[in-house]
């Protein structure tokens, strides 16, 4: 991500937004937590080019190279190129972050006496599909070869504390987030802190669910995809054909940007997911959000004038 000089209200994982319209400024203080302004979408995309993109990269050695990876990578291209997607809302300011990070929930054997663990993997704008891959395959291969994550390591230190106590905990930690004085090592841990939180209910067999978002915390998008189906449909010259899909749902936090701009988001993520070959190369290039600057740029206009 662009590397920005820190400046007072800036937080350890974003910039303030400034320049933003007086509506997103009032919002956070009418819709307080982050489930009174949560929107929900569901949609589904032709998963037939992203299965020939599956077979193209685990012939060129990506083992394990799935559904997830492209979904992901699809996701981290469309922040490159709608940034506002990456904004987040604490303390009822808005900011856009200053990196990417991608939260999901993993299971190291799928039983149901394994507990869940969260991993999070930090990205650029500028990954293709393999860098995805890799950073992921990269921190899988970690939380697998340990015994506990940093994560597990910091819920365990919680879970000892008393029950009174551990409410006091909690509280004094979302009162540390909202002034941003969380020390960054526990937001590099923290699933509740991110661009985006995924699942699959896919390998779980299953239709995706509606995900709630947290109100501690600050990821604003929660996605979960389920699994692939066969659908006929009639196409062109009016032969039946069957289809395969894959249906998500996603539940988003709507202060962060308004409608327009999730819609020319999402669908910016539908053209990637229908044509991930786009994924294979860095983007030409990286959009900035807009609004970090935007008051800035009116004093120096005033007083070049």
């Amino acid at each position: 991500m662009e590397q920005r000089k820190r400046r007072f209200g800036d937080r350890k994982d974003g910039w303030r937004l400034r320049g933003i319209a007086p509506y997103d400024t009032v919002s956070p203080y009418i819709m307080v937590e982050r489930n009174d302004a949560s929107n929900f979408f569901a949609d589904r995309f032709d998963i037939e080019e992203a299965e020939r993109f599956i077979r193209e990269k685990r012939n060129q050695g990506l083992k394990t190279f799935g559904i997830m990876h492209v979904i992901i990578a699809a996701y981290v291209r469309t922040i490159s190129q709608k940034p506002y997607l990456n904004r987040f809302l604490s303390g009822q300011k808005v900011y856009a972050r200053n990196s990417i990070q991608v939260n999901m929930a993993v299971k190291r054997t799928m039983t149901r006496a394994e507990t869940d663990t969260v991993i999070k993997v930090f990205f650029e704008p500028t990954d293709t599909a393999v860098d995805v891959y890799n950073k992921m395959t990269e921190v899988l291969n970690r939380t697998f070869n340990t015994s506990a994550t940093d994560f597990d390591d910091t819920a365990r230190f919680i879970n000892y504390i008393p029950g009174l106590l551990k409410k006091f905990a909690v509280h004094f930690l979302k009162t540390l987030d909202y002034f941003g004085l969380l020390p960054k090592k526990l937001l590099n841990v923290s699933p509740f802190h991110g661009s985006m939180f995924i699942t699959s209910m896919g390998s779980l067999g299953i239709p995706p669910i509606f995900h709630h978002l947290y109100n501690f915390g600050n990821v604003p998008v929660f996605i979960s995809f389920g699994a692939k189906y066969t659908e006929n449909q009639i196409d062109d010259d009016g032969r039946v054909v069957k289809k395969k899909f894959i249906d998500f749902k996603v539940v988003t936090d709507e202060r962060i940007c308004d409608g327009f701009s999730y819609a020319t988001g999402l669908r910016a993520l539908r053209r990637y997911l229908s044509n991930p070959s786009l994924l294979n190369n860095p983007p030409k290039e990286v959009i900035p959000d807009p609004d970090i600057d935007k008051r800035v740029k009116k004093k120096e206009n005033a007083s070049d004038s």
